[in-house]
């Protein structure tokens, strides 16, 4: 079965499950904010959707870091620097900020975010930035940190992307040192005593910090994976809320 066709078939089976579980918007991952039915039906949505989309226990493994074949074979024809995925001249920036842990930013980097990356990344048309926005505690920002400095070796989509495949349960503790090493090379991150000098300097725990607020304070966002988007039809930098790969295009075809 080819890997669109997979893609596919677990939205499919996703969008089965939201449609039997009443609840909030299945991609806003709450702050810590709301009240006890609030928190219990994401916590019944995040169960659903991470047991369905294979991020369970069977995820976050040093010793068993699966599909970087794939993550190159989708990457492999885009430019990449830092963590802008694309051609730099193009016209069109759609920025999501994200957390490496978080499984509803796993679900778009597996099953919406590809038929961009081959179609409009590919051809030139959008470049796709990513950010981080943590909200779930410190290993999400370590995990950050080591997706900038993979960044800085021209591996940083890589990075994030191999991550959400192999993603485990969210503050579970998987987020290690040997784990975030173990998808660096999976990564194909040459310089690994460089990334690990980098990935825990202040530079890039401030820049994590940085761009966390920026999602919170400049646009606001209540939760991820949160997007926005900027180019030549655009009023400066636009929010969007896509949840579909038309969504997408059309977002990024509107802004050009």
């Amino acid at each position: 079965m080819s890997n669109k066709r997979e893609r596919e078939k677990r939205r499919e089976q996703r969008l089965q499950e939201e449609t039997k579980v009443q609840s909030a918007d299945r991609r806003t991952r709450m702050l810590q904010l709301g009240g006890a039915a609030v928190l219990l039906a994401i916590v019944v949505v995040v169960v659903l959707i991470v047991a369905n989309s294979g991020s369970s226990s069977s995820g976050g493994d040093a010793g068993n870091v699966k599909e970087a074949g794939e993550v190159e074979k989708l990457l492999g024809g885009s430019d990449q620097e830092g963590l802008v995925l694309g051609d730099p001249k193009a016209p069109v920036e759609l920025i999501e900020f994200g957390d490496l842990q978080c499984p509803f930013c796993k679900q778009y980097s597996e099953e919406l975010l590809p038929p961009v990356i081959e179609g409009q990344v590919q051809q030139g048309q959008a470049k796709i930035t990513f950010r981080n926005f943590v909200i779930l505690g410190e290993e999400s920002n370590a995990a950050g940190q080591a997706a900038l400095a993979a960044g800085e070796q021209g591996a940083g989509w890589n990075y994030i992307e191999l991550f959400y495949r192999n993603q485990g349960t969210e503050k579970t503790g998987y987020v290690t040192d040997e784990f975030m090493e173990a998808v660096a090379k999976g990564a194909g991150v040459k310089n690994l005593k460089q990334w690990n000098e980098e990935r825990n300097s202040k530079r890039l725990k401030e820049e994590v910090e940085e761009t966390t607020n920026e999602a919170l304070n400049k646009f606001q966002f209540g939760g991820t994976p949160s997007f926005a988007i900027k180019g030549p039809s655009t009023n400066g930098i636009e929010l969007i809320a896509p949840e579909t790969v038309e969504d997408f295009e059309e977002a990024i075809n509107a802004a050009s």
